[in-house]
C-alpha cells in the first residue's frame, strides 16, 4: 500500500510564537503514525519560487495522512501556524 505524505512549504513570520506549533504538532502527528523525513534544514530553490522552510512527513497510507490533517486535534494546532507563518500544505499519495 502506498504511503501518504504531507509536504509543507513555510515562511515563519513570528518565530517565537511559532515554537508552540512545533512543540504541539509533533505528538499529534506521531499519534497518527506520522514520521518527519524533512523538517527545516538548508535548502536551495534552483527554479521557481517557494517558502523558506520545508517539511515532509510520512504516514502509513494516504487515508491516514488525510485523517491526521483533518483531525480536530491537528486543526486546533494548525491555527497557531496560520497566525504565525505563511504556508502551503500538500497531501500526496506516494508510489
Amino acid at each position: 500500500m502506498p504511503k501518504g505524505y504531507w509536504i509543507g512549504h513555510i515562511t515563519v513570520t513570528d518565530a517565537e510564537a511559532y515554537k508552540e506549533y512545533v512543540e504541539r504538532d509533533t505528538p499529534v502527528i506521531e499519534g497518527f503514525g506520522g514520521r518527519f523525513l524533512i523538517r527545516g534544514g538548508s535548502s536551495e530553490t534552483p527554479e521557481g519560487t517557494t517558502q523558506e522552510r520545508h517539511v515532509v512527513i510520512e504516514f502509513p497510507d494516504y487515508e491516514t495522512a488525510v485523517r491526521a490533517y483533518e483531525s480536530s486535534e491537528y486543526q486546533e494546532i494548525a491555527e497557531i501556524r496560520r497566525r504565525n507563518a505563511e504556508s502551503t500544505i500538500i497531501l500526496v499519495e506516494g508510489t
